[in-house]
């Protein structure tokens, strides 16, 4: 696979936008919320994974997105600003294609999976 120049311009463009974003509605929602609970974070989540699957019907299905702008938004943009829509959209599709039990194993395996590596994550950093 090659990446051209514009493609990777296009990556980073838009991964620079949404993880500035990202950190900026996450931080102003958890400070609105005042709770101790990432609730900045599962904002940004639900928000990322519906603008995701709403773009991706709108634009590309009925609109023949640009592929740089495409580059931009769903892998720049909305893979910064939460790759949780990603996994979204990706189980999505496994239920479209009458896969149910690949999807729920796909919801299973990532949250469970990443909990642990986050949890494994920090109980090494802290023993470092």
């Amino acid at each position: 696979m090659t990446i051209t120049g514009s493609q990777v311009s296009a990556i980073m463009l838009g991964g620079g936008v949404g993880a500035l974003m990202r950190y900026l509605v996450s931080t102003k929602i958890n400070e609105l919320a005042g709770v101790n609970f990432p609730l900045g974070t599962l904002a940004v989540n639900l928000l990322g994974s519906f603008v995701m699957g709403f773009l991706a019907m709108w634009l590309v299905e009925n609109l023949g997105l640009n592929p740089l702008l495409r580059l931009a938004i769903f892998v720049g943009f909305l893979g910064a600003f939460t790759t949780f829509s990603t996994f979204s959209m990706e189980t999505l599709n496994l239920f479209q294609e009458g896969l149910p039990l690949r999807a729920l194993l796909n919801m299973l395996i990532n949250v469970s999976f990443t909990v642990i590596a986050v949890w494994l994550g920090a109980f090494l950093g802290k023993q470092v």
